[in-house]
């Protein structure tokens, strides 16, 4: 086990080595930074390393299991009202126990934390349902896709500014790393005794439709919610005069973010050990496996979560305020490119996708390959959200091009490649998303002196976007190539003529 930790630990290093460097880089260059603000990132990178090695091995020992298990037996039951009740049920708690939902709900200050927590949370119950019945009744993704996203643009139009972005981002923080990994596993129990053709592509899309309902939710809201809007309240930079005062800050907010995720992950094997006792046949062996990894993922997750909201929020939110008091301000955006290329590998939720898509394509689409399409999409939607700031532009006129790009795809590449698109468009934007770019893009609007509701808000958005894109164009070559490499040219000479034709064969 200490071998797994250790090999889970040397992959966090990788993916959170670059984003350290980059910042380091850019203090000692074009933002000058106090030792004690460095200091305070740094501390916060080594908990981050640490959390995400043993959130992944935990989410592998327990979350994933639980899920597949779960998903199996509501399966197995036969009973379709109950399956459906059941993932409305898993939804909203799931949601509820989101920590990237807890961190935007905090930010926003258009409507109340609980309010819009308990909105998203029942929009990915209802979705969650939802996407179970499109594959009870083998529906179309492309075709939920393009309707309900339809809905989503039409009411848009009707939406207060000021709910607008925040709808959108809610979209994409909900899928994070406790949700990511139990609605993925739930796709595959859900899938695996579902016989004939297309049953692995059903696998991936549960995320893609659960990221719809908080969207739709949130806008219903903002047609019924009348308060008006609050005002934008800066990220508190901490004042720190010693290592004793820095160490201090850690060990006050670690007890808060332990009790956090205890309140989130007790719901969930609250649900888990109800099913143990009725309906599920687990050995002792792989009861006491799963315990030890839900031990992983809480330690994981309570040391992360410390890491980059004590240490990258306030960082992030003071760079871009001084980015953008530079006279070339033009430069946040391919610092802010730079930045989303390299630190969506430090997504936790991320790695779980990507080794599942390897896993479900036989190693057809690789992690790395992933990873490059990710990092790529995540690159592009960060510098078009930092060219938001700078100009103001509105949202919608980058979300509509971009959606009907994506779904106009959907139509072209293989049907599994656009539920792992829109599964990936979720999954990126998680944690590091609303900790650290999230401030990044809010101190830099106001030190522009710009909207920050209508500007800075839409990041999470954009990086839940461009994936979509990125992703199915990936789908689209490995069509074109998988085609190419399973027809072959035969010729034969008959009756004196040249005959050519094409045999398909299964390589």
């Amino acid at each position: 086990m200490n071998k797994m930790l250790k090999e889970k630990i040397r992959e966090s290093v990788s993916s959170v080595a670059p984003i350290t460097l980059i910042v380091f880089v850019l203090c000692v260059t074009i933002v000058p930074m106090s030792t004690e603000m460095l200091s305070l990132f740094m501390v916060g990178a080594v908990l981050l390393v640490v959390g995400m090695g043993f959130f992944t091995l935990g989410a592998d020992m327990a979350m994933m299991r639980i899920g597949e298990s779960i998903g199996n037996s509501l399966t197995r039951s036969g009973k379709a009202v109950l399956v459906i009740i059941c993932c409305f049920i898993i939804g909203v708690i799931i949601t509820l126990a989101e920590p990237d939902l807890q961190v935007l709900a905090d930010q926003t200050p258009a409507v109340p934390s609980l309010v819009l927590m308990l909105t998203v949370a029942t929009g990915v119950g209802v979705f969650l349902a939802t996407a179970f019945m499109r594959i009870l009744l083998n529906l179309s993704l492309s075709k939920m896709l393009l309707i309900f996203y339809g809905i989503v643009f039409i009411l848009a139009a009707f939406v207060p500014r000021d709910f607008l972005a925040v709808a959108f981002d809610a979209g994409g923080v909900t899928t994070g790393p406790i949700t990511v990994p139990f609605i993925m596993s739930l796709g595959l129990g859900l899938t695996a005794l579902k016989a004939g053709e297309g049953a692995e592509d059903d696998s991936f899309g549960l995320v893609a439709l659960s990221s719809i309902g908080p969207i739709m939710a949130v806008l219903v809201l903002g047609l019924l919610f009348k308060q008006e809007s609050g005002s934008y309240t800066p990220v508190l930079i901490p004042e720190i005069d010693s290592t004793r005062t820095l160490m201090l800050l850690f060990s006050k907010q670690l007890p808060e973010y332990a009790k956090e995720v205890l309140t989130a992950l007790l719901p969930i094997f609250i649900f888990f050990l109800i099913f143990k006792f009725t309906v599920l046949k687990i050995s002792r062996k792989n009861f006491i496996k799963i315990l030890i990894g839900m031990l992983y993922t809480f330690i994981g997750l309570t040391l992360f979560l410390t890491g980059v909201n004590v240490g990258f929020m306030p960082v992030g939110n003071f760079m871009g305020e001084l980015i953008s008091g530079l006279d070339y301000r033009w430069i946040l955006i391919p610092i802010g490119m730079l930045i989303g290329y390299f630190i969506v590998k430090a997504e936790p939720a991320v790695h779980v996708l990507n080794k599942q898509v390897e896993d479900i394509t036989g190693g057809a689409v690789s992690q790395k390959t992933m990873m490059a399409c990710l990092s790529v999409g995540m690159s592009v939607s960060v510098g078009l959200a930092m060219l938001r700031v700078l100009t103001g532009i509105s949202l919608m006129w980058m979300l509509i091009p971009g959606y009907t790009i994506a779904l106009a795809l959907s139509f072209a590449v293989p049907k599994l490649f656009t539920a792992i698109a829109f599964d990936s468009g979720g999954v990126a934007s998680g944690p590091m998303t609303a900790t650290f770019l999230l401030p990044f893009a809010m101190g830099a609007c106001s030190g522009l002196g710009g909207n920050v509701t209508t500007d800075a808000f839409g990041i999470v958005a954009m990086v839940a976007m461009t994936p979509l894109v990125t992703i199915q164009i990936l789908g689209l070559y490995y069509g074109i190539k998988t085609r190419k490499s399973n027809v072959v040219s035969v010729s034969a000479e008959i009756d004196g003529d040249i005959i050519f034709f094409e045999e398909v064969y299964d390589e």
